[in-house]
């Protein structure tokens, strides 16, 4: 049994049912609300408190320095991932107990900088349990980086059509009880399972076999609750019904554990498991012209180190060596990178953070409302979940990863004129095309970071990029969006009906998402050479 749970397989389990609970920041739009009307704000106030939601949920910085740190072999006593999750949970529970306590009127109505400070506590933890699971992974599973940052960044994205099923479940329409959960659930999960999730130094040849299988409980799960919330919004159910289908989505939760088991009993097959990175591996490369090292093949990589010098042009000896910070902001790839999330991802953040309010002004029912928000869940998922499975494939036929970046954000574009157009369940439509792309986006950046700046300082820096997030979701959502609605709004409630709400900020976001388009396609002619002669080549020989 210590065996079976010392193992990077019971870690990636662990760690996908934290990522389970850790998206309260994508079911915003449950509790805004409550949120708006308890504390008598407007809708550019609000759209103020979500962005200090959004810096909290993408500013990992802080995150990604104390994975850094604490995984490090020069620190003894506070050793490993579970010190991140500790951080996490402390700031999650206490973010979202004081909103709680701030919206029942348990404490005096906070004044707005305030408000917006708990938003940005509770919604940072998701940083910390995020940057744990993802870079454990990514470090226990090296030689398939896009499918494992796929699955972890894939259940996050499914957590929050999980914890809105938790809501329908438990809270019965009570958005304030809701933001209580939210304080405890993340929390516990963390605190539980933190000791599971650990780096471990082997691979096996059925790494890839048993992360399908991960792959495979993912899609079932998102199938699943895809299922109920349409089952839901047609029929709605009863009390007893919502208790059966949510106990049921929790064996089908329970699955990564059996995987779990069975590739530890896999694992336990003579012959079978290596420990390249501990017996064949050699020090990490500093120097330019050094890349990551092809698993397995030491002398290969000296080979291919060499040739490099001779073959790459100055713009691409910089790519694949292992970067800090400090020096990755000195490339003109990380502020492509950084740029053309602003714009994918500032523009999908800004459009979920206001999908309740659009379907509002679109004449959109309460219940529809709700399974907008669920859904984008799943859209958020499948694009998560697919752009790593995908791209990891196409890696190795010889595809560079940024590709994948301009033709999602290509997408998101036409996703965006869908939104603005108005036409009669328009809102369906555009957020599958928008939760996709924006998802894509969230599994493609941090695996491209490690793949060109390298995977040693990953948290680091892909924390850094994700700070793209909600300054973008800062200008369209307050700048664009909130100040465009608060002046075509008439009504004494400060609400706004009418295609006119919303139409001219999806029109600018549309505009933003093709100049997204564009710069990552200058991201794709930078790197292609290096994604052919040295990431295809490290993925073919490992």
């Amino acid at each position: 049994m210590e065996s079976f749970l010392n193992t990077k397989w019971i870690a990636t389990a662990a760690s996908i049912w934290i990522q389970c609970t850790s998206g309260a920041s994508y079911t915003f739009g449950i509790y805004s609300p409550v949120l708006k009307s308890s504390q008598s704000y407007d809708q550019s106030t609000l759209d103020t408190i979500s962005v200090f939601k959004d810096i909290g949920a993408n500013a990992g910085i802080l995150s990604g320095l104390l994975y850094a740190t604490v995984t490090s072999r020069r620190t003894r006593l506070l050793n490993g991932p579970w010190v991140v999750h500790v951080a996490g949970a402390v700031q999650c529970f206490v973010g979202y107990f004081l909103i709680w306590a701030s919206v029942v009127g348990l404490i005096r109505q906070p004044p707005v900088p305030l408000m917006c400070l708990f938003m940005l506590v509770a919604a940072h933890a998701q940083t910390f349990f995020n940057t744990a699971n993802v870079v454990s992974g990514v470090e226990n599973f090296h030689r398939f980086g896009g499918t494992i940052v796929g699955i972890m960044k894939g259940f996050l994205g499914l957590s929050g059509a999980i914890l809105i099923q938790v809501y329908d479940t438990v809270c019965e329409d009570n958005p304030a009880a809701y933001i209580l959960i939210l304080a405890i659930t993340p929390t516990l999960t963390s605190l539980l399972l933190m000791p599971l999730v650990k780096i471990y130094g082997t691979t096996t040849v059925d790494d890839k076999k048993h992360l399908n299988g991960f792959s495979s409980s993912a899609l079932v799960v998102a199938a699943y609750l895809m299922f109920i919330i349409i089952l839901d919004n047609v029929f709605t159910l009863p009390s007893w019904a919502r208790i059966i289908t949510f106990m049921f989505l929790l064996l089908l939760l329970a699955s990564p554990f059996g995987i779990a088991a069975k590739a530890h009993k896999d694992s336990k097959r003579p012959s079978i498991e290596t420990s390249p990175l501990t017996d064949d591996s050699e020090p990490m490369p500093t120097k330019y012209g050094e890349y990551h090292e092809i698993p397995g093949e030491p002398d290969r990589v000296k080979e291919v180190a060499s040739s490099s010098n001779e073959s790459l042009s100055n713009d691409h000896l910089e790519d694949g060596i292992d970067m800090n910070l400090s020096r990755a902001m000195l490339t003109v790839n990380f502020w492509l990178l950084f740029v053309a999330m602003i714009c994918g991802m500032g523009s999908g953040l800004a459009t979920i953070n206001n999908i309740s309010q659009i379907g509002q002004s679109l004449g959109y029912s309460t219940i529809e409302r709700s399974s907008l928000v669920a859904l984008w869940s799943i859209w958020n998922f499948l694009g998560r979940f697919g752009a790593g499975f995908l791209s990891d494939i196409m890696l190795h036929k010889g595809w560079a990863r940024p590709l994948f970046m301009v033709i999602t954000l290509a997408t998101l574009t036409f996703g965006h004129l869908v939104v603005a157009s108005g036409f009669p369940g328009n809102l369906y439509i555009g957020s599958v095309m928008v939760g996709i792309c924006y998802g894509s986006q969230w599994s493609l950046m941090p695996t491209i970071t490690s793949e060109i700046f390298g995977v040693r300082h990953m948290g680091t820096i892909f924390n850094t990029i994700a700070i793209a997030s909600p300054i973008g979701s800062y200008i369209f959502s307050v700048r664009i969006i909130g100040y465009i609605y608060d002046k075509m709004a008439t009504s004494e409630d400060n609400s706004c009906y009418g295609t006119q709400c919303f139409m001219l900020s999806f029109f600018i976001m549309a505009a933003v998402a093709f100049l997204g388009f564009l710069i990552a396609f200058a991201l794709f002619l930078r790197t292609r050479r290096f994604y052919r002669q040295i990431v295809l080549l490290r993925s073919r020989h490992s």
